[in-house]
């Protein structure tokens, strides 16, 4: 099935590292924000790193992310995908991440798994010029990397 993402990336004049994951879940897609399958980790992963509590509402997230220098989008715009499998993704349309680096003070990009890096390189990494770090992913379909686990890989983020 070919699906649009439908939210805008999350940054301001004060974002400097940008996370990008590939594209967004069913349940993202049904809550019209980023990360929202509850059994993704992405969000007690950046509470943990910046000591803050876990944010709930849209408006929480926001702020954590904005107040600690994130950006978050997704490598792509339009696909056709089953389910929420990165796996079964294909006929790509990348999001316009270079117009967004024009546009903003972000100097790192880090990808939230192996697949959100594999794509930018393909349809981003040109046009964009800039190198992407990969992370492990915080999806549930990541088991083998704990909570703890993938704090310290994370930590990379504000260390960079």
């Amino acid at each position: 099935m070919k699906v649009t993402h439908t939210f805008e990336p999350i940054y301001d004049n004060q974002s400097k590292i940008l996370i990008l994951g590939t594209f967004p879940s069913v349940k993202s897609r049904e809550n019209a924000f980023y990360y929202g399958h509850p059994q993704n980790r992405f969000w007690k992963v950046l509470a943990g790193l910046v000591g803050e509590k876990v944010p709930v509402s849209i408006e929480e997230k926001k702020a954590l992310l904005l107040t600690h220098g994130f950006a978050i989008w997704d490598v792509i715009r339009t696909c056709q995908i089953e389910g929420s499998s990165d796996s079964s993704i294909r006929d790509v349309e990348a999001n316009d991440i270079a117009g967004l680096l024009r546009n903003s003070p972000i100097k790192r990009i880090y990808g939230n798994g192996d697949k959100a890096c594999q794509l930018y390189n393909r349809f981003c990494r040109e046009s964009a010029g800039m190198e992407i770090h990969k992370l492990p992913s915080t999806s549930p379909a990541n088991a083998a990397f704990s909570l703890d686990r993938l704090l310290g890989c994370w930590r990379e983020i504000l260390e960079g």
